[in-house]
């Protein structure tokens, strides 16, 4: 960038060094999405597939670089590329400044399919790199710096920069929440006409050619002038359609755009959430036939109790994320739309358009309600759909918290003793102190949202039992953080979870040593039974039993030293009658009861089942964690 005089307040602008490359995925069920990144920044930018622009800022104390890069999918292989560039000089002497668009370069890139293996999906790679080079205002050397795609001097939420998913995060962001909002408007527009309204097909078409041409900064601009931001985006949109200016939001409340989107959005984030929660019921239903029959130490009171296989245990893992399957799926077709109620739920506005004529009002309601793909409106409403279910929605998704913070407990537990851990990298470093360390970080991560997710529920509890009358705005800022939360921490978590149930390492010789420490002393009562078999009196051979399990436990305990208490019953010669037999005896899987049997049983009559409805999603490539 050269500075040519300051009174000038005029910039030369050159691109040197200018290289895009991009990386598409195809996701079942879903647009195709795209993410950017800048070499040698960790950071992206998630955008969707249509209209995504990004703004791209640099300063120093004398000159401001705005630098837009647009996006436009052609196809599910090319992109356009739009990059305008604009200047902001600003005087030393004066806090006001003006920006003057300088240039326009356009390149379209085309991407051709890369080789895959069977289990990944087409997936096109690389990097965006912006360099800008050029003297500074006060005439130093030149020097370059890169552009990044996000401001790293503002709080960023962890959920959506660290962790949560491309869709998830997608779901829930501005272009999704407003091109809802333009959509809602528009089936509105488009069942008024049809019911009789003075609406044109030349607005229909308007308003359906604008959708997603969002100009955030004028929203931005409206609101903070309008101070409402549904009137801000009603007046932005009507910038876009002069001539569907009149008919937008006709008869509607901003209800109608909130809510309606809100549940739209809720709807589309279960969807989210089922699909990877059946992946990862799929994964550890197979680890559990897996080992189905592998015997390994119960724990109750985290005590050491009777044996049951590694595969029961997994079950009982399983079997509370079925629940939680059930209860995503439930909420999900249960969730009914606000559709078209007017101001007090009334409807009145309505009524009046279409000149007391009730069955247009009945119909446009449940026009609207179909256009947005759900089975029935609510019958009775506020200004807003009760906030009770808001309360059920989140009240699944913790239940959810509490299913996986239990399991990944018992992984972490089970870590601990060294038979059982999560996936860990060739490169991954446990502890930046003790290079030994393989920590289960996953299932920790997996715990720590959990625990988040779990005390979300207060707020829209909180927030429903506080709604007065047809309702307050005290929902508002509360439901702007919660519900989003909600579901990207719920994202977050399978996603890891799926990676951790892909991957679980089980060591069957530190179980099995584990067992032979304990299972002495189990097998005592069937030492007993023996030996009364082999003629021998129960109450004697009880305290002989009793003394030497005395001893065993002393060593072990006091010592530190292996169980030998099998050794002391060989070496006493009143146990002589059955020492062939104490093998036998001793075996684990005798005493492991019908675990193997109820795995099979549960997989067969309960997981199946219910796979069988999500077949078609079930495979996909692994969940590889980024960080």
């Amino acid at each position: 960038m050269h500075h040519r005089n300051n009174s000038q307040r005029k910039f030369e602008i050159s691109l040197n060094n200018f290289v895009i490359d991009f990386q598409f995925e195809r996701i079942a069920g879903h647009s195709p999405l795209r993410e950017f990144s800048i070499i040698n920044q960790h950071l992206n930018t998630s955008a969707s597939a249509n209209n995504r622009f990004l703004t791209i800022i640099w300063a120093d104390n004398d000159h401001l670089v705005l630098l837009t890069l647009s996006t436009t999918a052609i196809d599910g292989y090319s992109a356009n590329f739009s990059i305008a560039i604009c200047c902001i000089m600003s005087d030393s002497t004066t806090t006001t400044s003006e920006s003057q668009k300088i240039s326009t370069i356009s390149d379209l890139t085309n991407v051709t399919q890369t080789n895959t293996t069977e289990q990944q999906q087409a997936t096109r790679s690389a990097r965006s790199s912006i360099l800008l080079n050029g003297p500074s205002m006060k005439d130093q050397s030149s020097s370059s710096f890169i552009v990044s795609l996000d401001d790293r001097s503002k709080y960023r939420s962890p959920l959506v920069s660290r962790y949560a998913s491309v869709e998830m995060s997608y779901n829930f962001s501005e272009m999704k929440k407003f091109s809802t909002w333009r959509r809602l408007w528009f089936w509105l527009a488009k069942c008024q006409k049809q019911l009789g309204l003075d609406i044109t097909d030349e607005q229909l078409d308007e308003m359906e050619r604008n959708l997603n041409n969002i100009d955030f900064d004028v929203a931005e601009a409206e609101e903070r002038r309008r101070r409402h931001d549904v009137m801000a985006h009603v007046h932005t949109f009507a910038r876009c359609c002069p001539k569907a200016s009149p008919i937008i939001h006709l008869g509607a409340t901003s209800a109608f755009v909130g809510d309606n989107a809100d549940l739209i959005v809720m709807r589309d984030a279960f969807d989210i959430l089922i699909v990877k929660l059946v992946r990862c019921i799929n994964r550890l239903s197979q680890f559990a036939q897996e080992y189905a029959c592998l015997p390994t130490l119960g724990y109750t009171h985290m005590q050491p109790a009777q044996l049951t296989t590694v595969g029961k245990r997994a079950c009982i893992w399983i079997q509370d994320l079925l629940m939680d399957l059930k209860n995503f799926d439930r909420v999900k077709r249960q969730l009914k739309f606000r559709g078209v109620k007017g101001t007090t739920g009334t409807q009145a506005s309505f009524l009046q358009l279409f000149n007391g004529d009730h069955s247009k009002v009945e119909d446009l309601d449940r026009m609207v309600t179909e256009m947005a793909g759900f089975a029935k409106a609510f019958i009775i409403c506020g200004q807003t759909y009760t906030r009770k279910l808001d309360a059920e929605v989140v009240s699944v998704l913790a239940g959810f918290g509490g299913s996986i913070h239990k399991m990944c407990t018992d992984i972490r537990l089970l870590a601990s003793l060294k038979e059982i851990e999560e996936p860990f990298e060739i490169e991954q470093i446990g502890s930046s102190a003790m290079p030994y360390k393989r920590n289960p970080m996953r299932c920790e991560r997996c715990c720590s949202l959990a625990r988040h997710l779990m005390t979300l529920i207060n707020d829209p509890l909180g927030t429903h039992s506080v709604q007065w009358m047809e309702r307050t705005l005290d929902d508002s800022a509360n439901k702007r953080i919660c519900i989003p939360e909600a579901f990207l921490t719920a994202d977050i978590i399978l996603f890891t979870l799926q990676n951790i149930s892909e991957g679980l390492v089980v060591y069957p010789k530190v179980i099995d040593k584990h067992i032979r420490q304990e299972l002495p002393f189990m097998a005592t009562e069937n030492i007993i039974m023996a030996m009364v078999s082999a003629g021998g009196n129960r109450q004697e051979c009880h305290e002989k039993i009793r003394t030497l399990s005395q001893k065993a436990a002393e060593r072990v305990k006091i010592d530190g030293l292996d169980n030998d208490l099998v050794e002391r019953v060989k070496n006493d010669a009143y146990f002589a009658p059955i020492v062939n037999k104490l093998d036998v005896l001793l075996d684990a899987k005798t005493f492991i009861g019908r675990a193997p049997e109820q795995v099979y049983e549960f997989i067969s009559r309960e997981v199946e089942p219910t796979l069988k409805n999500f077949s078609s999603i079930i495979p996909h490539k692994p969940a590889d964690l980024a960080v």
